[in-house]
C-alpha cells in the first residue's frame, strides 16, 4: 500500500492542523449558506432544520471514513488514492479528474460572484477587470510555498467563521430579548410544507457542507501526520457549528414563507438588528466568501492533477514541482476556471449557474462516496491490531459509512433541480469515457517503465 502514496515525494509538508481544517472551510462556506438557505427554507420551512440535521448526519459519516483514511495514507490524490487501493483504477481516476474539473469549473464562478459583489462599491468598474486582477491574484498565491498559501487561506476563511460566529450571536439575543418572535411554528407549524418536505430540502443542505473532502487532500501537505486527526474533527466541528447554528436562527428569526431568495437572509437578520453598514457588511462577507472559495477550490484542483499526472493518467510535466514546492504548471492548468468565468460574464444565460452547481455537487458527491465505499472496503481488510493503532477511529466503524453511502444516493434522488441532474450525469458519462481512452495508454506508458 506504501507505494500508492509514494508518487507524491517532493510537496513540502508546512500545514498546521488549523491551516488545514481552514483551507477545507474556505472552500465549503460560500454561496450554499449565504444564499442556498433561502432556497432550502422555501421548500421545507422551518424544518429544514431537519435537513440540516440529516446533512450533518452524512458529513459525519463521510468525516470519519476520511479521518480513518487519512490517518494511515496522507496524500493530496486523498480519495483518489483510497480508491485505488481499496476498491479499483476506475474508482480512482473518477473521483480524483471528477472533482478536479467540477472543482476548478467553480473558480470561475466564484469570481464572476466576487466582481458583481465588488460593484457594489465600484460600479462603474467592468467585470472582467476584477475577474482579470482576482485570477492574477490567485495564481501568485497558489504559486508560493504551501506553507504562505495556508497562513493567507488561513485568515481568509477566519473572516467568515467570525462573521457567521457573530450573525448567530445577534439572531440569538434577537430571539431571546423578544425582538423577534420565534417564527418556528408560526406560520403552519414546525413542518408547513409535509412531513417529508425536509428530505426535499436536503439536496441544498449537502451541497452546503461540500468541503469536508478538501481537509483529506492537505494531509498530503501535513506538517505532522499526528496532526491529520485534529484537522478532520477541527473541520467537521467548524462546518457544524456554522451551518447547522445559522439554519437554527434563520428559521427562527425569518417567516420561511416570506424569504427573498434573491437576498441573503444574513443582511435581513443584521438589518432587524440595527447594525450599522449591514449591507456594506455582509457585501465585504460574501466577497471574501467567493475569493477565499475560488482559493481553495484552485489549490484543491491543482494537487488533484498533480496526484493524476504522478499516477500516469495526466501528463508527467503536470507533476512537476518549483522551488516552492507547488505544482506550478498544475495551479495553471487548474486556474481554466477563470476562462469559464469570462464566457459566464460576457455570454452565458443565468441557467448556467445552475449547471455549474450540478457538476460541482457531483463532483462532491463522488468525492464523498468512494471515500464512504472505500472505508467499507478497509474496515473489511484491516487487522484488529491495525484498528487499535490508528490515531482517529470512527465509532460508527463500516455500517455508518454503508448508510452514509445509501443516503446520498437517495438525496440525489430527492433533488428538485432537474438542470442540476441532467447536467449532472452528462459530466459523470465524459468523465468515464475519458477513463476508457486513458486507460490503455496509461498501461502502455507503465509497461514501458
Amino acid at each position: 500500500m506504501a507505494e500508492k502514496t509514494a508518487h507524491e515525494e517532493g510537496l513540502r509538508h508546512q500545514l498546521s492542523a488549523g491551516q488545514m481544517a481552514m483551507v477545507a472551510v474556505g472552500g465549503s462556506i460560500g454561496t450554499g449558506l449565504l444564499l442556498g438557505s433561502a432556497a432550502a427554507m422555501e421548500i421545507a420551512g422551518p424544518g429544514v432544520i431537519l435537513s440540516y440535521l440529516l446533512a450533518a448526519f452524512i458529513n459525519f459519516t463521510v468525516a470519519m471514513a476520511l479521518g480513518e483514511l487519512s490517518s494511515l495514507h496522507p496524500a493530496a490524490g486523498s480519495f483518489g488514492v483510497y480508491g485505488d487501493i481499496y476498491l479499483n483504477d476506475w474508482a480512482g481516476f473518477v473521483s480524483r479528474a471528477g472533482y478536479w474539473a467540477a472543482i476548478a469549473i467553480s473558480i470561475g464562478a466564484e469570481l464572476v460572484a466576487s466582481a458583481r459583489y465588488l460593484a457594489f462599491w465600484f460600479p462603474t468598474v467592468p467585470a472582467l477587470v476584477w475577474i482579470v486582477g482576482l485570477s492574477v491574484l490567485l495564481l501568485l498565491i497558489n504559486s508560493a510555498s504551501v506553507g504562505r498559501y495556508g497562513a493567507f487561506e488561513y485568515w481568509f476563511a477566519m473572516i467568515k467563521v467570525v462573521t457567521i460566529g457573530a450573525f448567530i450571536l445577534v439572531g440569538t439575543a434577537l430571539l431571546s430579548s423578544g425582538r423577534v418572535a420565534p417564527q418556528y411554528t408560526a406560520q403552519g407549524g414546525f413542518l408547513p410544507r409535509g412531513t417529508l418536505a425536509p428530505l426535499l430540502a436536503v439536496g441544498f443542505a449537502i451541497y452546503t457542507f461540500g468541503g469536508i473532502e478538501m481537509v483529506a487532500v492537505t494531509t498530503g501537505e501535513s506538517r505532522n501526520p499526528r496532526e491529520i486527526p485534529r484537522a478532520v474533527l477541527l473541520t467537521f466541528l467548524t462546518l457544524c457549528f456554522v451551518y447547522v447554528g445559522a439554519i437554527i436562527v434563520l428559521a427562527g428569526v425569518m417567516p420561511w414563507n416570506r424569504v427573498a431568495v434573491t437576498e441573503s437572509p444574513f443582511v435581513t437578520v443584521f438589518r432587524l438588528a440595527n447594525i450599522p453598514a449591514a449591507s456594506h457588511i455582509m457585501n465585504f462577507v460574501v466577497l471574501t466568501a467567493a475569493l477565499s472559495g475560488a482559493n481553495a477550490a484552485l489549490y484543491i484542483s491543482s494537487r488533484m492533477l498533480f496526484s493524476l499526472a504522478r499516477t500516469g493518467w495526466a501528463p508527467a510535466a503536470l507533476g512537476r514541482l518549483n522551488a516552492a514546492g507547488s505544482p506550478r504548471l498544475a495551479v495553471l492548468c487548474s486556474s481554466y476556471g477563470t476562462v469559464v468565468a469570462f464566457v459566464l460574464e460576457k455570454w452565458a444565460p443565468k441557467t448556467a449557474f445552475v449547471s455549474i452547481l450540478g457538476v460541482v455537487l457531483v463532483g462532491m458527491l463522488l468525492s464523498w462516496l468512494v471515500s464512504l465505499a472505500a472505508h467499507v472496503s478497509f474496515r473489511r481488510r484491516i487487522s484488529p491490531e491495525q484498528l487499535a493503532s490508528l490515531p482517529l477511529r470512527s465509532p460508527l466503524g463500516a455500517w455508518g459509512s454503508a448508510l452514509g453511502f445509501i443516503l446520498i444516493i437517495i438525496s440525489i434522488f430527492e433533488t428538485n433541480s432537474r438542470v442540476a441532474l441532467i447536467s449532472g450525469a452528462v459530466f459523470m458519462i465524459v468523465v468515464t469515457l475519458a477513463y476508457w481512452w486513458i486507460r490503455p495508454r496509461r498501461a502502455l506508458l507503465l509497461a514501458k517503465n
